[in-house]
């Protein structure tokens, strides 16, 4: 005949110290969580980014992977009203026969270009009433321009910024040109100043 044993539970703390030996350790691990963000954000530069809104269209500027006086522009444009399209980078500084007018971003005084821009929507051209050719332009909404960058030195530099909205029913908006925003360069990164 086999041995009978009895289960017997293991022993159990009383619930109220459980919560509370719980509670402990979570705010114990969000402690930690908390200084190790921290510890991280201290060793990295934090990104500079400012944004101002102007005829039509919110701009935001970022720099994003400033590492050694090199990293990334972002613009992105995006239009107050639904239906509104920017043109492309590549159209002429007047536009085809006097319409539109070039989504640009570019760096001048302690900033330069560090390579080719890049735009995250496809161009499509449309026909615009009294225009002989057809005109380039981005889909409908924001568009987000990326532009890698140096600093030449420390000091200020300055991002121009460029464009127009447009609607097939709505008509354009004024256009914006050379629009300054200002930056400060330095050894150990860079800022965005009042524009």
């Amino acid at each position: 005949m086999g041995l009978m044993t009895t289960r017997h539970p293991a022993p159990r703390l009383p619930r109220a110290l459980r919560t509370r030996l719980a509670r402990a350790a979570a705010a114990l691990l969000a402690a930690t969580a908390l200084t190790a963000c921290g510890q991280q954000a201290e060793s990295q530069p934090p990104g500079a980014a400012t944004e101002f809104h102007e005829n039509g269209v919110t701009v935001r500027l970022s720099v994003a992977g400033w590492t050694s006086s090199t990293g990334t522009l972002v613009a992105t444009f995006t239009p107050d009203d639904a239906g509104f399209h920017l043109y492309s980078t590549a159209l002429p500084a007047q536009g085809i026969e006097g319409v539109g007018r070039p989504t640009a971003v570019r760096p001048a005084g302690s900033l330069a270009t560090a390579g080719a821009m890049t735009v995250d929507k496809p161009v499509k051209t449309i026909k615009v009433p009294g225009v002989r050719s057809a005109v380039p332009v981005y889909p409908d909404g924001p568009v987000t321009v990326t532009l890698p960058i140096r600093a030449t030195a420390p000091g200020e530099a300055k991002v121009l910024i460029g464009y127009a909205s447009c609607s097939s029913t709505e008509g354009c908006t004024i256009p914006v040109a050379d629009r300054a925003v200002v930056l400060r360069t330095a050894e150990d990164g860079l800022s965005f100043g009042a524009s």
